[in-house]
């Protein structure tokens, strides 16, 4: 136990952990150096792609005697229940500043929660090879932050190297060793996936006893039980042992391929030696954002139901339920923690599964208080009861961080009033040339679930970071803008808003939707309306046959005659086409993307 050391690294988003992370795989010999390519812990295609961590990683390391168990975790803010498993399975972690950029909004959220886990930090600036890093600032801005001494805080390159060695000795000299865990057999399941011939794989944190092959295993949360096929530790690779010991991090092959046994934050142990007390979990995450998810051919919804099945045991923070559309069809209302959540679901669905979806509009869930005395939690439009029978309608409200230079102040400050938000702080990270502020605000989760994210970045020429958490209900005004096209409501593309906004929001819609709608053999209507109170709409006009090219010279009303035919042809296929309008998914992404 006491030449264990586990310890994630955790930043805000772009400041180098997987490269760090690569060097220190690299430095211990985990990974020969033939073998070596960036981003190691990434494993998935879109990870490497997009330059983001998705998914949580362990990879065990030795080192001077020492056996290092890490976790890379994400830095984006949708993902931060990733890091808060994590933080559940370790003792340590490096708080990986860009020395570059300074501290970051998800730099000072992880760290709360590090703190609240009552882990050792490390604070480490990094990329210190490049010219444009700032040291002497950035040491300023983490002392703010912690409180430490300047000289407790090490100075890497995760690029070149630099200082990773010393490093890794910190990790060594500074995080505790694992404490004697319980005198029965006990593992926390952080994270777990799928395997098609060897079932439901779990990653456990051992917290008393030995694991291995063939003992018969009981989870204490679902009560399942299996016998396990083999056990090991991540390279990150797979690589199977003899057994996993107290204090460790590894893997469980289960072979249980009913998926809903194994849950993140379950208790494994010993059949025959139950322990009387599961051990803590983690709290119940709640998802902020619902859309309703549809499969594209009516006859894949069996297929994308095992598909989200099997990503629930890699993204514990999703949650699904199954829900019926008169347009789409059979399908579920899914819950995410955010936008970036809800594109990397569509993109897994597509990309692992080979599933295309339709996805409906975005929209928080609301709090509904009715007339008789009862309340509803919805969390789709169309679950929205008459409106005879609400008393009042509450929505959520977030407590958000965002930090930024001070000249920026001015914009951000402007932003956020448009967006309904209530200002409360302002705190300087640092002073002199450059000083950048931490503002805080109470502001609706309708207002940041679109395209906040990127206004901000905008109006602050991309320096400025957000965090946000939610905080309470709050009441609120809004009704159910229904979209009808060739005057026929279209389910999918309902949205909840708020009534002085109605217009404007309508008014988007209907012309983003006419610059993405296929023309068709007679003109389109395309409407926002409220009840039955059109709002705002758009015309998209007929495709039209030059019926007139054939003629050569005659008298005029020949030319009209053929107009007059052709023009009632269309008529009575506007009448007919109603409710015949495909929509593509393009158009679906458009209005999503307004």
């Amino acid at each position: 136990m006491n030449n264990i050391r586990n310890f994630c690294i955790i930043a805000h988003i772009d400041h180098g952990k997987s490269t760090l992370a690569d060097r220190f795989l690299e430095i211990t010999g985990t990974i020969d150096k033939r073998n070596m390519q960036d981003q190691m812990l990434d494993t998935m295609e879109l990870e490497k792609e997009r330059g983001i961590t998705i998914k949580l990683q362990p990879a065990r390391m030795q080192y001077k005697g020492f056996a290092l168990n890490l976790i890379d975790t994400p830095g984006h803010v949708d993902f931060t229940y990733e890091v808060s498993r994590s933080l559940a399975a370790v003792e340590g972690a490096i708080l990986l500043v860009d020395s570059t950029q300074g501290v970051q909004a998800q730099t000072i959220a992880n760290l709360y929660l590090a703190i609240d886990q009552g882990l050792t930090i490390i604070p480490v600036l990094n990329k210190i090879d490049l010219p444009n890093s700032d040291l002497e600032k950035t040491t300023a801005e983490i002392v703010h932050l912690l409180g430490c001494d300047p000289k407790d805080i090490l100075h890497t390159s995760g690029k070149t190297g630099q200082g990773v060695p010393e490093l890794l000795d910190a990790i060594i000299a500074r995080v505790p060793a694992p404490s004697e865990g319980v005198e029965n057999v006990q593992g926390l399941i952080f994270d777990s996936f799928y395997d098609d011939y060897r079932g439901v794989i779990a990653s456990v944190r051992m917290k008393g006893g030995t694991l291995k092959k063939a003992d018969k295993i009981l989870f204490m949360r679902t009560g399942a039980t299996a016998e396990i096929l083999e056990v090991g530790r991540y390279t990150p690779k797979l690589v199977s042992e003899a057994e996993l010991t107290d204090g460790h991090i590894g893997y469980v092959v289960t072979g249980l391929k009913e998926l809903g046994n194994v849950r993140v934050g379950d208790t494994i142990t010993l059949q025959k030696t139950p322990s009387p007390h599961a051990l803590d979990g983690y709290k119940e995450v709640r998802p902020m954002v619902f859309a309703g998810i549809f499969p594209n051919e009516g006859d894949n919804y069996n297929a994308m139901r095992d598909a989200i099945d099997k990503l629930k045991l890699s993204d514990s923070a999703l949650q699904y339920e199954p829900e019926h559309s008169q347009a789409l069809g059979f399908g579920f209302r899914c819950g995410f923690l955010g936008m970036l959540h809800l594109d990397i679901f569509q993109e897994r669905l597509r990309r692992e599964f080979d599933i295309d979806i339709v996805a409906t509009i975005p929209s928080v869930a609301y709090h509904i208080f009715q007339t008789n005395g009862t309340d509803l939690i919805i969390k789709s439009p169309q679950d929205l009861p008459e409106v005879q029978k609400i008393e009042r309608i509450e929505e959520p409200w977030m407590v958000a961080e965002i930090i930024t230079p001070e000249d920026y102040i001015g914009n951000v400050m402007s932003l956020v009033a448009e967006r309904k938000g209530n200002y409360q702080t302002t705190e300087y990270l640092s002073m002199g040339a450059g000083k950048r502020a931490i503002l805080r605000y109470e502001i609706p989760l309708a207002s940041l679930i679109t395209d906040f994210y990127d206004k901000l970045k905008t109006v602050t020429s991309g320096y400025a970071s957000l965090n946000y958490e939610f905080k309470e209900y709050r009441k609120t005004d809004v009704v159910k803008l229904d979209i009808m096209i060739a005057e026929e409501v279209e389910e999918a593309l309902a949205c909840l808003v708020w009534r002085d906004d109605a217009h404007t929001v309508g008014k988007k819609i209907v012309e983003s939707l006419k610059e993405s709608m296929p023309r068709q053999q007679f003109e389109l209507k395309i409407q926002a309306a409220i009840g039955g109170k059109v709002i705002a709409g758009e015309r998209l006009s007929a495709l039209r046959k030059d019926v007139i090219a054939k003629l050569y010279g005659g008298d005029v009303t020949r030319k009209n005659k053929l107009l007059d035919k052709q023009k009632k042809g269309k008529k009575k296929m506007k009448e007919l086409g109603r409710g015949k309008v495909e929509i593509p998914t393009e158009a679906y992404l458009a209005v999503l993307k307004r």
